[in-house]
């Protein structure tokens, strides 16, 4: 049975009224009772558009989360680069840090909405560190290839590290350890392997 689409601004206050009570309450005591009263919306509305909570939140994180990888200024060098996107990917992760930080520990606990997140979760845009990895190559400083996806990767552990172990203090000279002693060497590593 095809269920017609919620009208933009219902949906809009419904997936609002989602996200303010995550950030408040979090994953647990947040209830469809809730996101109705908020959203001033029956749950009925509710549950024509999605199926339960778990779906209603992920749907959040999906359209509410920078899923693209942050710009890749062209600096000059990959070092710069390198700092731009993780100083990116830093920013992002500071406006977010309350609801990341309530959604870190539900997604342990909560095997269904951890699984309906990855399920859903749109694939990141890595086109921008692929052209500063290309560009360090022209450049000559990169012997190979290396994939986006892998130099990503460990920069996300980086800033979920930083953020959950030791609090969001994203300073520039975490961002200068970061790629002095960790990215740029491993990438250098990387590139030699090809």
């Amino acid at each position: 049975m095809h269920v017609p689409p919620l009208d933009p601004e219902r949906e809009r206050a419904i997936l609002d009224a989602t996200l303010e009570l995550l950030s408040e309450m979090g994953y647990d005591r947040m209830s469809v009772d809730q996101i109705a009263k908020r959203a001033k919306a029956s749950k009925a509305t509710i549950y024509r558009r999605w199926t339960g909570k778990p779906e209603l939140v992920v749907d959040v994180i999906c359209r509410r989360f920078d899923m693209d990888t942050p710009a890749a200024a062209d600096t000059g060098s990959l070092r710069g680069d390198l700092a731009g996107v993780l100083g990116g990917l830093c920013g992002a992760v500071e406006r977010k840090h309350g609801l990341i930080m309530g959604l870190s520990s539900t997604l342990v606990s909560h095997q269904e909405l951890a699984r309906t997140l990855r399920e859903h979760m749109p694939a990141k845009d890595l086109g921008g560190v692929d052209a500063l990895l290309e560009r360090a190559r022209k450049r000559g400083e990169l012997p190979g290839p290396v994939d986006p996806g892998r130099l990503f990767g460990v920069a996300e552990a980086l800033v979920w590290h930083r953020m959950i172990f030791l609090g969001p203090l994203f300073d520039e000279s975490f961002v200068a350890e970061s790629v002095d002693e960790v990215l740029l060497p491993l990438v250098r590593a990387w590139a030699q392997q090809t």
